[in-house]
This record gives C-alpha cells, sequence and structure tokens, in this order.
C-alpha cells in the first residue's frame, strides 16, 4: 500500500506512523530512526509516546519519507548522517554510504601505522577517492600523529568530506584531483582508497541507483581505478610504505597480480566481517625500482 493513501488519516500518532511504515514495507527499526530524526525524540520516547500526535506538517513530511525508503533510498541519506568506526559522518547522494566493509580496510591500515617505531617522523597517509572522508578521519581519529591528506575528483564530495573533518575537530589536507595527479610528486608511508571497482553491466547495481555512479563504477570489468592507482603508486611511495585497496569479493585474485606485477612483495588479502575477501596490499620494496 502507498503511503500516500494514509495522508486523510485524522489524527495521525505515533503509533499510526508506524503503522504506515510496516504497511509499505519499511523496517520497524528503520522507522524508529525515521520518526526520531523526524519528531527530534529518542527511539525510547517514541515507545513512551505511541499516541502523541503528529502536526499535519509532519505527517506528509513522514509519508514523503517513507515513499523514499521504501523506493529504495538508503536511510542514511534520508537521516543525513552514517555511523563509521565510532565516527558520525554527514552523507548527502554526493558521496557513498560508507559501509562496514570498509572497516576492514581501516583495521589493517591502524595496524601497519600503530606497528611503526616509536621514533620515526609522523606517517604520511594518503587516502585516494576519499567521498565522505570516512577513511582518513577514522585513520586520523585513532591515529591523531599521521599527517593525512584525501583526494577525490568530486568536489562537491570533497566539500561533505572537508565538513566531516571540521566538525569532528580532524585536520586532513583535502585535495581534488583525479588519484595520484592530486598530490603532485608527494610520497607517503602508507596509501589506501576504496575505489569504483563495480563493472558497468553488474546486475547490483540497480540496488545502488541512489548512490554517485563516478564513486561506484569502473571500466575494465570494474579493475580501471584499481589499476590506475597501483601502476601509478611506485612514483609515490616511500621505501617499505604499504598499498592497501578495498575491492569486490571476486577481484582480489586480479588486484594481487596487479600488485605483484608492478613490483610490491608482501602482497595479501583480508576478508570483511562476512568471510568475503574484500581488501588485499602489498608493501613496496626497500629498494625502489620504477620502470
Amino acid at each position: 500500500m502507498n503511503p500516500v493513501d494514509h495522508a486523510a488519516e485524522p489524527q495521525p500518532t505515533v503509533s499510526s506512523a508506524l503503522l504506515a511504515a510496516q504497511r509499505v514495507g519499511v523496517e520497524r527499526l528503520d522507522a524508529q530512526w525515521l520518526l526520531s530524526d523526524l519528531l527530534a525524540q529518542s527511539r525510547t520516547w517514541l515507545i513512551a509516546h505511541a499516541d502523541s500526535r503528529l502536526e499535519p506538517v509532519q505527517w506528509r513530511c513522514w509519508l514523503g519519507l517513507l515513499g523514499r525508503h521504501a523506493s529504495g533510498e538508503p536511510l542514511a541519506y534520508l537521516l543525513r548522517r552514517q555511523a563509521f568506526f565510532g565516527l558520525t559522518l554527514q552523507v548527502d547522494r554526493t558521496v557513498l554510504v560508507p559501509r562496514s566493509d570498509t572497516e576492514t580496510l581501516v583495521e589493517w591500515a591502524l595496524q601497519i601505522l600503530l606497528e611503526r617505531d616509536q621514533g620515526m617522523p609522523p606517517p604520511l597517509v594518503i587516502d585516494l577517492g576519499c567521498g565522505s572522508g570516512a577513511i582518513g578521519l577514522a585513520l586520523k581519529s585513532v591515529c591523531p600523529a599521521a599527517e593525512v591528506t584525501a583526494v577525490d575528483l568530486c568536489i562537491e564530495a570533497l566539500a561533505v568530506a572537508a565538513s566531516n573533518g571540521t566538525r569532528l575537530g580532524l585536520a586532513v589536507d583535502w585535495r581534488c584531483g583525479d588519484w595520484w595527479a592530486a598530490v603532485g610528486d608527494g610520497s607517503f608511508d602508507l596509501a589506501v582508497s576504496n575505489p569504483p571497482y563495480i563493472a558497468g553491466d553488474d546486475p547490483h547495481l540497480s540496488a545502488l541507483r541512489y548512490e554517485p555512479t563516478l564513486a561506484l563504477v569502473a571500466a575494465d570489468g570494474g579493475l580501471a581505478a584499481l589499476r590506475q592507482i597501483i601502476a601509478g603508486a611506485p612514483g609515490h611511495l616511500h621505501p617499505q610504505s604499504w598499498l592497501l585497496l578495498e575491492h569486490g569479493y571476486q577481484q582480489a585474485g586480479a588486484v594481487a597480480k596487479l600488485l605483484q606485477d608492478h613490483g610490491f612483495e608482501v602482497v595479501q588479502t583480508r576478508s570483511d566481517l562476512a568471510g568475503r575477501p574484500r581488501c588485499t596490499g602489498g608493501r613496496w620494496p626497500a629498494r625502489r625500482q620504477i620502470g
């Protein structure tokens, strides 16, 4: 049933609002989050005030939110925020919704950073294709000594990321540009990236239609961006530095081969919480051999 069918319902309440959500297939927890946000009340308040009435303008807004979510628009876009690695990030449709799978990449990167000798200079870290800033900000929040640079080609996405950094009080050097080109001849101790890696004909894309295609889809069966990042990495990594990449669960072998073909060593893959191969990385040798 369409939520609009309830537009004339007399004296709508919290209870009837949640019932309307159920009728259009919106999960109860999602509905509670949305209604809490709309009414600026906690989920506990909703339970204790099931008979509280919604104003007509609130009811109209509610029906609109239900319609958008029922059609597939992610909850994070409707709430304008998403939790990631202990941070609350502002998001909109110019950036991907940060996902828990990407925390695998953050945990691996932090392991590398925290294993560095204490007497070493602050690590220079780059996040390529930063979107909302999730990865770079998570690393900075746990490893404040790290000097983090974050790059994105989309100026609107970069504005979202910079706003997140300011709000969270985390200093990151935000750069607009195409992968490594954004940092000139800069070199780093750790590079991380969650680039677009979905093939243009992937059937799962229909479920992601509200998210920016630029951040999702890559040519060459989804490998084009990964290939470009790996090819450019040797000119921007210090000896013994790591390059860590998120990818599709069927791409681990291809990414590992690309790293090996470009001279990386200790190439390995990490799995996400579901046990799927999600990130592959390698270490640049002690002696740089470019070309």
